[in-house]
């Protein structure tokens, strides 16, 4: 192959092109180039959607299956809480999951005890301290805890496809707690879309004619809603970005707060017999499994998913999960859809894929209409000088000129 190259470069230095010849040759260069680069960019867009179609349906199928199994479980095993408490308890594997990936992907090997150690520095330079667990883990344990038993409880009063769209407020919970605590961008659009999510709450409360049943479930899944809200915020402000292995690390130690410290609770409940059952081997463990291999899915499809698609893809499956969620309700409850509970769902809907619009949304319809005006006046001289004038040597001077000025 040596040998080849050099007789290449001793045939090119002998009979050397003419200027001419030389500059197509360059110019045929410079466009194979910029043509695998695009072919390059194009490839790793497609590959992006079509990973992020894959995860948006992972994200629906999950979360709508999740919450169709709780609605399921809850007809034979009544204990909301319990559930929540085995459901978190499986938030340990996400650190292996993640150390198995780092072992297939990652180039530089490192042992289980080197990667933890490099994960912990999250925490701070002493890493996973007795202090640290109890600081800036355990409030997080709590608002996890919460949040899913006020969404199970939730799935007891009230129909699944009112829980899933209410639970769609909690992104613009999370934008009015980051303009406040976190002095986020005051973005006008998004004040609108948190506007469609209080009124959209307020007619679905009317929906049912405000029965004491519905509006119990509907503040309870506005209070799992806040509840998420606030574990987002109060994560960035308290512990920032996470990398993949950090954020791993993370939801594994809650799964160890819950061990240790949530455990009393689900005993206390079955003993006063406020979740109580006969004996063990009533409970559906079928059910209790899938719903949490079902939950612990979509976690790590939420979290780890923007490696490999972007992140509005992934927050669209949560939306997704609406409809196929309406759809089971009405071949298996009966779920009035009335024009009020339709408008608000609707509105709940907008509202969400309003706050998905990225910050800078303002700046690019600007550019966008400013490009569509410049072609215009481009356009305007061009159509002018092909009908009227007779000199077209003329007019073609004059056009560099005129885009110049209109640019």
């Amino acid at each position: 192959m040596g040998t080849y190259h050099q007789l290449y470069g001793d045939e090119r230095s002998r009979e050397s092109p003419a200027p001419a010849e030389a500059q197509m040759q360059a110019g045929a260069e410079g466009g194979g180039r910029v043509s695998r680069c695009c072919w390059k960019c194009s490839v790793t867009q497609l590959k992006k959607i079509f990973w992020g179609v894959a995860v948006v349906l992972g994200v629906c199928s999950s979360w709508s299956g999740s919450t169709q199994l709780a609605k399921l479980t809850f007809k034979k095993f009544d204990a909301p809480f319990t559930l929540t408490w085995f459901a978190t308890n499986w938030n340990f594997l996400f650190f292996p999951l993640y150390y198995l990936g780092h072992v297939f992907k990652s180039a530089e090997k490192q042992s289980p005890k080197q990667r933890y150690r490099e994960c912990c520095r999250f925490f701070g330079d002493n890493g996973l301290t007795l202090k640290v667990f109890f600081t800036k883990a355990a409030p997080f344990g709590v608002l996890w805890t919460l949040t899913n038993y006020l969404y199970l409880h939730a799935i007891k009063k009230i129909n699944t496809t009112d829980v899933s769209v209410l639970f769609c407020c909690n992104k613009a919970f999370v934008f009015l707690l980051s303009w406040i605590v976190l002095r986020d961008r005051f973005m006008g659009v998004r004040i609108v879309a948190a506007i469609f999510a209080i009124a959209g709450i307020v007619m679905m409360t009317y929906a049912d004619g405000f029965h004491s049943h519905s509006v119990i479930g509907i503040a309870l899944v506005v209070g799992s809603a806040s509840m998420s809200a606030l574990y987002k915020v109060l994560f960035k402000l308290l512990l920032g970005s996470a990398k993949f292995g950090e954020a791993a690390l993370f939801l594994s130690v809650l799964a160890v707060f819950n061990v240790l410290f949530v455990t009393c609770i689900p005993v206390i409940l079955y003993f006063t017999k406020v979740e109580y059952w006969s004996s063990f081997a009533v409970v559906p463990w079928g059910n209790l499994c899938g719903f949490s291999i079902l939950l612990l899915t979509f976690n790590i499809l939420l979290n780890f998913g923007i490696a490999i698609t972007y992140p509005t893809l992934i927050s669209l499956g949560i939306v997704l999960s609406v409809p196929v969620n309406a759809v089971v309700d009405h071949y298996t409850s009966e779920i009035v859809f009335n024009s009020v509970r339709v408008i608000a769902i609707v509105i709940i809907g907008l509202g969400f894929l309003l706050l998905l619009l990225p910050e800078e949304w303002d700046v690019w319809v600007i550019k966008l209409l400013t490009r569509l005006k410049v072609r215009k006046k481009e356009e305007i001289p061009e159509g002018n000088g092909d009908i009227t004038s007779g000199l077209p040597n003329k007019s073609r001077r004059t056009r560099p000129s005129m885009s110049s000025f209109a640019h």
